[in-house]
């Protein structure tokens, strides 16, 4: 047991299990996280990852697809998967009475055959899903800035990978990945809800007992740090202009980052000064501010989709709020809003199983530690209208930047 009520125990092969007992909710949720994304992949495997996250559910030596679908739905079960640029977790939020099942289904998954037949078919669904993926100016944009502030290092791949690394990726080729990403050492079993973490214990040991420990993920090489510049890519695929607005931020689990949300949030977040300012004004339908933050580095993107004859209005709206944020700094009413909306989250977030373990996994990735929603409240109660003021000292945001641009304007023209 640890100070803040997490219990975490390490099986003999190295699997680490980090739990939450939540003992005034009637339900659980389990999850494993794998430690392996985009970033760990080479230039040729671009979407392996992805990919495999998908042929989890085609098929295990004692299941096939339709087997493993009845099975969750027999739980009753609300379960998913998703592959970032530094994790892939597998999850399921089900009655505390189905949670053993619940990890057994999940567990045999980590154990895919990586049916030979599916393969072929899956590769079909990841190709048509790069391709509605072309089709979204957001993506498109998002997955621009990453190609060109990262060039040459992995942060730069697409998750999904490309049509042309999924189309020569092998079968024998995602089969290698599986058994080096996929051991006992880098992966991690986590429950929250009403449980007795004896009896999870005692399920990972006779579920997971077996696995065999292979090679730790290869050490992540750090980016390049973020330099102004400008990539312009016109388009006629699109009927709006899409722009992004790119300085360096504090990495996932750096101690300003809550900090730096903040900032983010009254710039363009929720009933922000974007939001006033800009969309009601009418000079754009969406303009916005968020952080992408990576183990070791982060970026602040301001971004926004206008008319391509109204992107230097839009554009100089946004540099003109962030001059004003630089300048004469926060209220005290602007950041307690933000801190209200983040309680009225945090509170929902401990009465619910199924989100604590969405934040255990962010956590666990990003500071190899669970954080209890007192130490995240704690976090946001410390920020200051003075802090935030410091913050765009030291993480400036009203430099050129990086910009991106993306549409039928060839903007900027110089």
């Amino acid at each position: 047991m640890t100070g803040s009520g997490f219990v975490e125990h390490v099986l003999d092969n190295g699997l680490r299990i980090v739990m939450e007992p939540m003992p005034h909710v009637q339900s659980a949720a389990a999850g494993f996280l794998v430690r392996t994304g985009a970033r760990d992949e080479s230039p040729e495997q671009a979407g392996v990852s992805h990919f495999l996250e998908h042929m989890c559910f085609k098929g295990t030596h004692r299941r096939n697809w339709q087997q493993i679908t009845i099975d969750f739905d027999n739980l009753g079960s609300t379960y998913n998967a998703y592959t970032s640029k530094e994790k892939t977790f597998y999850f399921g939020w089900v009655r505390t009475g189905d949670l053993e099942k619940q990890i057994e289904l999940i567990a045999d998954m980590m154990q895919s055959a990586l049916p030979p037949d599916e393969f072929d078919t899956e590769k079909k669904v990841i190709l048509e899903e790069i391709a509605m993926s072309d089709d979204q100016i957001d993506r498109q944009v998002y997955e621009l800035l990453h190609e060109r502030i990262y060039a040459g290092h992995s942060l730069a791949w697409p998750v999904l990978g490309t049509a042309e690394t999924v189309g020569a990726l092998t079968r024998d080729a995602m089969h290698a990945y599986f058994q080096a990403r996929y051991n006992s050492a880098n992966m991690i079993l986590l429950v929250a809800g009403a449980i007795d973490p004896r009896e999870v214990i005692g399920t990972a040991q006779r579920l997971c007992g077996g696995w065999q420990r292979g090679p730790a993920r290869p050490a992540r090489t750090p980016p390049p740090r973020l330099a102004d510049g400008v990539v312009v890519r016109k388009t006629d695929r699109f009927q709006q202009q899409a722009v992004a607005l790119c300085y360096p931020a504090p990495p996932a689990n750096h101690p300003e980052q809550e900090v730096a949300d903040v900032a983010a949030s009254i710039l363009g977040g929720h009933n922000s000064r974007f939001y006033w300012n800009i969309i009601q004004a009418g000079i754009a339908p969406h303009v916005s501010a968020g952080r992408l933050a990576y183990g070791d580095n982060g970026l602040m993107m301001i971004w926004g989709f206008c008319e391509p004859a109204k992107v230097q209005q839009m554009v100089d709206a946004m540099r003109g709020e962030i001059a004003r944020l630089t300048e004469k700094g926060v209220t005290e009413g602007e950041v307690q809003r933000v801190k209200n909306r983040s309680r009225t989250g945090l509170a929902s977030e401990a009465e619910a199983p199924y989100y604590r373990l969405m934040q255990l996994a962010s956590d666990l990735n990003s500071f190899d530690r669970p954080r209890d929603v007192a130490e995240r409240l704690a976090a946001i109660d410390a920020v200051t209208p003075q802090r935030v003021k410091q913050y765009l000292a030291d993480w400036p945001i009203t430099g050129p930047g990086f910009i991106t641009s993306l549409g039928p304007r060839n903007w900027p023209e110089n």
